[in-house]
């Protein structure tokens, strides 16, 4: 098996000469430049701005009292990870779940939701923390957002080369414009199946490393179980699917997600990896 920092590395890779490949046939040097300063300005300005964002859309509210069994648990969990403490939020949800965020160890956040604290066991919450803490340290949001920016360009390119096929020069043969069409729609889609096995490999990554951490695996184990069916029982009522990679699980899956067109792995093999780290 892979390990997952490699696993990242080859996706991204691949994700490269995939934009380096539709921009040689497609747009050419230029039209390449264009999309790479387009999207990253459109991504680095998410990069900085997705923290503040995501927690107003979840209506999370910063956790003062740090006699709070949440603050001290982040409080523990960062100091045995060595990373700067995160500040802490609380998301006024039924739904069990918790994410991280912010664009670096110093400027980061861990936000767990109502149901969480309810329903987990100190053990459980403990290692859910260990995931998000773990994604903090490992840099998962610099990581999705050049993912994003490498796939939002391909992206815009494709659009570019459908724009193209459809009002541009009709002296093109019936082959050139079928070619430019098939390229301009799956590319896109190829794309965003890499960005989505990236965003697999963090989870993975997040829930080892965690586990690592805190020198046990089946807290986590045990607590995605949990979450993986109050899912189906608390449905997220607030912010948007496009957010949902963010969460430990996915808030807003409440049936099975064909696992490549999924932000994270299947919980089954999630856990079943955890129990046999035997920690």
């Amino acid at each position: 098996m892979i390990p997952n920092q490699l696993k990242t590395v080859i996706l991204l890779g691949a994700l490269t000469g995939l934009l380096l490949l539709v921009g040689g046939l497609l747009g050419g040097q230029n039209g390449l430049l264009i999309a790479l300063i387009f999207s990253l300005l459109m991504n680095l300005g998410s990069y900085w701005f997705s923290d503040k964002v995501v927690l107003a859309m979840y209506r999370a509210r910063e956790v003062k009292d740090k006699h709070s069994k949440l603050y001290k648990t982040v409080k523990e969990v960062s100091e045995i990870a060595g990373i700067p403490m995160p500040k802490v939020y609380i998301i006024p949800s039924e739904q069990s779940n918790a994410f991280a965020t912010g664009r670096s160890p110093k400027h980061a956040a861990v936000a767990a939701t109502e149901g969480i604290l309810k329903l987990l066991t100190d053990n459980e919450l403990k290692g859910v923390i260990a995931h998000e803490v773990s994604h903090v340290k490992n840099r998962d949001v610099l990581v999705s957002t050049i993912a994003a920016t490498i796939a939002g360009v391909i992206s815009y390119l494709a659009f570019m080369a459908r724009f193209a096929a459809i009002f541009g020069d009709r002296d093109r043969n019936g082959n050139s414009l079928f070619q430019l069409l098939a390229i301009s729609i799956i590319t896109p889609i190829i794309a965003m199946l890499i960005q989505f096995a990236i965003s697999r490999s963090r989870e993975y990554l997040a829930d080892n490393s965690g586990a690592g951490m805190l020198k046990n695996s089946h807290g986590l184990a045990s607590a995605l179980e949990k979450l993986e069916k109050d899912a189906k029982v608390h449905p997220m009522r607030l912010g948007s699917p496009a957010t949902a990679h963010l969460f430990i699980t996915n808030p807003f899956s409440g049936q099975a997600v064909m696992r490549m067109l999924s932000t994270h792995p299947p919980t089954q093999e999630r856990v079943k990896r955890l129990r046999s780290m035997n920690l």
